[in-house]
């Protein structure tokens, strides 16, 4: 595993000097448009009654906390309600079991869940039946613990779901020899340098055989996934130009210059130019998987995409939203036991870029949207 550091820690981690003291990220109020930053948010503490803990739960002290554009919604006053949106922050953490009433869960286990952005909770036995929580496998200790938020949370089951389930590539080794053209199938996704994009990617490549086009920004970024991750091309969308129309046509010939005969799956996680383009692209038969569109999360209103609807009948396409709740539930397939294998026989390389204390998740957040990190983003509490 590589990590990329993120500047000096400012400030003081932990858990605020005393066992029982929780600290919290907590929204300022709604945001309905503009980069999000510190100015937004706040770190409160308070106190855990840990004696109050009852039968079914358990004590989790989070070690390290995500951040992720998907966040970004909930910032927004959707419902136009008369409320200030000052609230707990809520995401995936990855943590250590402090104390156990659970027949699931014992004293020391290291778990991921969705939670409250809290460096210790109680977890009842309600919250976790109506949660996601799972077991981290063993090859995660409290050094590598951040997979939990990362390669093996969130981020590595959206993209082993998304690319397994919903674009369906075809191994180059099953393929009918006969039909060449389903020898080796091309992928692009966009965002490829981050959490979930760099994991499509490389488990498309390594494990699928497939021909692999990414987009991220900057030539450094570019080199990154084709050089670590096995990315057969890179395209910078920063050298796009700034007009959409011509952004368009210039991502639409750069996808044509990597695969002449157009793609066959897009995994998307930016939506607007790229989701056209991709569109433009698209070969008979092909497949959209829809992650995430944040080219428009700081935007008020979504921007509109112009699709064709007609065109999707006779060339049979398809294009497929999902979430990853079913192959991170274990619901659905075998995430946790092959993306273990896949990273310990080196199929798959994980990149993080960490913030250490909770008073930073901020920042951390904010550099989501200003393009300041590679890989997955992570906050160490300690």
């Amino acid at each position: 595993m590589a990590s990329y550091s993120a500047a000096e820690a400012k400030g003081a981690g932990g858990d605020g000097g005393a066992n029982n003291i929780c600290r919290s990220v907590w929204l300022r109020g709604w945001l309905d448009e503009g980069v999000p930053g510190p100015e937004h948010f706040t770190i409160k503490d308070t106190e855990v009654d840990v004696g109050s803990l009852e039968e079914g739960g358990i004590l989790l002290r989070s070690l390290v906390m995500s951040v992720d554009p998907y966040l970004r919604g909930g910032l927004k006053n959707r419902s136009g309600a008369n409320t200030t949106g000052e609230r707990i922050m809520r995401g995936f953490v990855a943590g250590r079991v402090e104390e156990s009433k659970s027949g699931k869960y014992a004293k020391g286990d290291l778990v991921g869940c969705s939670a409250n952005f809290s460096t210790l909770q109680i977890l009842s036995a309600e919250a976790i039946a109506a949660t996601l929580i799972w077991k981290l496998p063993d090859m995660v200790t409290e050094e590598n613990v951040s997979l939990g938020v990362g390669a093996l949370g969130m981020p590595g089951s959206t993209a082993y779901g998304g690319l397994i389930d919903v674009l369906r590539p075809t191994k180059a080794k099953e393929a009918d020899e006969a039909d060449q053209t389903q020898q080796k199938q091309t992928l692009f996704v966009s965002a490829a340098s981050g959490a979930v994009g760099s994991l499509v990617g490389q488990i498309a490549k390594n494990v699928y055989g497939c021909t692999v086009i990414g987009s991220c920004g900057g030539p450094e970024k570019g080199e990154i996934i084709k050089a670590r991750y096995g990315f057969d091309h890179a395209i910078d969308y920063r050298a796009l130009p700034s007009d959409r129309d011509a952004a368009v046509a210039a991502l639409t010939a750069r996808l044509r210059e990597c695969a002449p005969e157009g793609i066959d799956m897009y995994f998307e996680n930016v939506g607007g130019v790229h989701f056209e383009a991709a569109m433009a692209s698209l070969r008979k038969y092909g497949r959209v998987a829809v992650c995430g569109c944040i080219s428009g999360y700081n935007e008020k209103t979504s921007p509109a995409n112009s699709l064709k609807l007609g065109d999707l009948i006779y060339s049979f396409q398809r294009i497929e939203g999902f979430v990853c709740m079913p192959w991170l539930s274990g619901a659905q397939g075998n995430f946790l036991e092959d993306m273990s294998t896949w990273i310990k026989d080196g199929r798959v390389k994980t990149e993080e870029t960490f913030f250490d204390g909770i008073e930073r998740w901020p920042e951390a957040f904010k550099s989501l949207f200003t393009g300041k990190k590679l890989g997955k983003v992570v906050v160490r509490t300690s």
